[in-house]
């Protein structure tokens, strides 16, 4: 076909979260350009969608549409809950504005789309770092940290990857490499610095004589 694109959700490729729910990459299997689409899927008492803003280190400051495909969510919205069956559609049009959805039923997907309001959109480095968390979840640290090299080799200087990759180092014993991912993370985005002094991930290297001047 040419110019357009017929797929399936549940052909499209997932990826691994905690507590076994599941990203499906619609974005990359369509190769969307124009603006982020993705879906979550949880089970019923599971967070579906992460509470978060879009003002966060790493995070871009888009608009997210949220649109509730199948089963039934309930999404906290600057502190009010929504109750939201299928069919629901939920728009955070602030980036600053706290948002997170948790599933009511058994199987519950949402579909969001995001991107920034008056500027073009552009595809996040962390597509490519996403895949990870396949092998943090199962403990196979050195497999994530060979991941997250190769994200950093399509994207030098990414702080997502370079943190993630601290972390993972952290996690395989290899101290003097994840101090030094670390230290490039928090010099390519400051606001990580917060993260690091509560991330349990770290706590393997946080007694390390460096920890603390790497953070300062």
């Amino acid at each position: 076909m040419s110019g357009w694109q017929v797929a399936q959700l549940e052909d499209v490729e997932t990826s691994a979260l905690p507590e076994g729910r599941v990203r499906r990459a619609i974005r990359k299997h369509l190769d969307v350009r124009s603006f982020g689409v993705n879906a979550y899927t949880g089970g019923a008492g599971q967070v579906v969608i992460e509470e978060h803003d879009e003002d966060q280190a790493l995070n871009p400051g888009h608009q997210e549409l949220y649109l509730v495909l199948d089963g039934h969510a309930t999404f906290t919205v600057g502190g009010e809950d929504v109750d939201a069956p299928a069919g629901t559609l939920v728009f955070v049009g602030d980036p600053m504005t706290r948002r997170g959805a948790v599933a009511r039923d058994s199987r519950t997907t949402v579909l969001v789309i995001g991107a920034p309001a008056g500027e073009a959109y552009e595809i996040g480095a962390w597509e490519d770092m996403a895949g990870f968390l396949d092998f943090y979840l199962r403990g196979d640290y050195d497999a994530a940290v060979a991941h997250l090299e190769e994200c950093l080799r399509l994207h030098p200087g990414y702080p997502g990857a370079l943190f993630n990759l601290a972390c993972c180092e952290s996690l395989a014993g290899h101290t003097d490499e994840a101090l030094e991912h670390l230290r490039a993370a928090l010099a390519a985005e400051p606001k990580l610095r917060e993260l690091a002094r509560t991330d349990v991930d770290l706590t393997p290297i946080r007694d390390h004589p460096s920890f603390e001047e790497v953070l300062a």
